[in-house]
Formats: C-alpha cells, sequence, structure tokens
C-alpha cells in the first residue's frame, strides 16, 4: 500500500466499508469514548459510504444476546439484514470475507466495537491477504483508552492506516466540483459534522443572503 502520493488516498470506486458489532452489548463497556459519539460518526460513516455508493457489509455478533444493531445505524441500510456471526474475529467468517473478495475492491475500511478486539483481528488479517486497511478510529472504540490505543498502534505498525470519519469523507469527495456527490455530503456533514456541520450552515445562510432566496 503506498503511503504517500494520490494513490494512498481512499478512493469510492475501490472501497469497500465493514462496520461490525455496533450493538447494544458492546456500547455498554465502551469507555475509550462518550457512546454517543461514536453513534454520531458510524452512523455518519455509513451515510457518506451510501452517498458514495461504497458497499457497505453490516454484521453482528451472537444478536440473540448482544442486541440488534443500533437503530440509527440500521436505519441508514433499512433493507440490509446485519451478517450475524459466532466469529469474535469477523475475516473468519466467510459470509463476510465472500462478499469482500468479490467485490474486488481493496482499499477496506473498517469500524468495529471493540478496536482491541473486533477491528483488531480483521485487520491483521487483512493486511496479510494484501487489503489495504483504513480503521476508523472515531467510529471505533475499546473497553478503556489504553486498551483502544494499544490495538491502534499495533494495527499500525502491521501497515493499517488510521483515518477519521470526516477525513474519509473528504478523501472519498476529494473535489467539491464533483456536484453529484457534494450535495449528499454537506447534508451528512450538516447532520453529523458537529463543529463542522455549524460552520457549513452558517456559510450556506451567508449563501442564501447574497442569492436572495432568504434562509
Amino acid at each position: 500500500m503506498p503511503k504517500t502520493g494520490l494513490d494512498a488516498l481512499l478512493r469510492p470506486e475501490d472501497s469497500i466499508l465493514v462496520l461490525i458489532d455496533h450493538q447494544p452489548y458492546q456500547f455498554a463497556n465502551l469507555h475509550s469514548h462518550e457512546p454517543s459519539m461514536i453513534v454520531n460518526n458510524v452512523v455518519g460513516l455509513a451515510k457518506t459510504a451510501k452517498v458514495f455508493n461504497v458497499p457497505t457489509i453490516l454484521t453482528t455478533v451472537l444478536e440473540e444476546r448482544g442486541g440488534y444493531l443500533i437503530k440509527a445505524l440500521q436505519d441508514v441500510f433499512p433493507d440490509q439484514k446485519p451478517i450475524d456471526r459466532t466469529f469474535i474475529n469477523t475475516w473468519e467468517d466467510p459470509n463476510v470475507v465472500d462478499i469482500v473478495r468479490k467485490s474486488g475492491r481493496k482499499q477496506l475500511v473498517l469500524a468495529a466495537l471493540y478496536t482491541e478486539i473486533c477491528l483488531a483481528m480483521p485487520a491483521l488479517q487483512a493486511l496479510a491477504e494484501g487489503y489495504d486497511v483504513f480503521i476508523v478510529t472515531d467510529a471505533s472504540g475499546g473497553v478503556t483508552a489504553e486498551a483502544r490505543d494499544m490495538a491502534v498502534r499495533r494495527m499500525v505498525a502491521a501497515g493499517a492506516v488510521p483515518i477519521t470519519w470526516l477525513a474519509v469523507l473528504g478523501e472519498w469527495q476529494r473535489d467539491w466540483a464533483r456536484e453529484e456527490t457534494a450535495a449528499g455530503v454537506a447534508d451528512v456533514v450538516l447532520e453529523h459534522g458537529g463543529a463542522s456541520g455549524v460552520a457549513l450552515a452558517w456559510e450556506l445562510q451567508l449563501l442564501a443572503g447574497r442569492t436572495g432566496t432568504g434562509v
């Protein structure tokens, strides 16, 4: 995987997103982040993937005990049934891996609960199989801050690229002249981008005033 240059950046046509175990049971022991932040970020990431038509795999572990996928995330893909696993390591489940392999896409974008287990395991295995692995750190979380930090260090040492969800959005968009996705991206930022959304709303208000359309 190139570390510099344009080829080091994410491209929607080469990307596939796997979202792993964003379930109530996992959130109950999430302490590396404030849980609502992870909810906001993973939903924002999922909506961004939908804007760019990036294939997205939803997966859960032991759904009958750990709970269904959180509603806000399921609502992004209402017709998609998450793949329910017994494997802790998603990359050992052929129901998930076969979809990734058949896509032919080599930029594997991952987010999971927990960082130290359900993110690290598939990331390390996929790296060995030649995938360019991007770990979305602020849409993932660990049982403790230390557990999360050690896991990120381990994955980076193995070759994974740490990235945040808004950076994913920026790399997929790359150029605001790409009008076919710009409006959708703006909607995601307005809803999930925090201060970036506030700033964008202010800019849109200014533009509306200048064009005489009002607010």
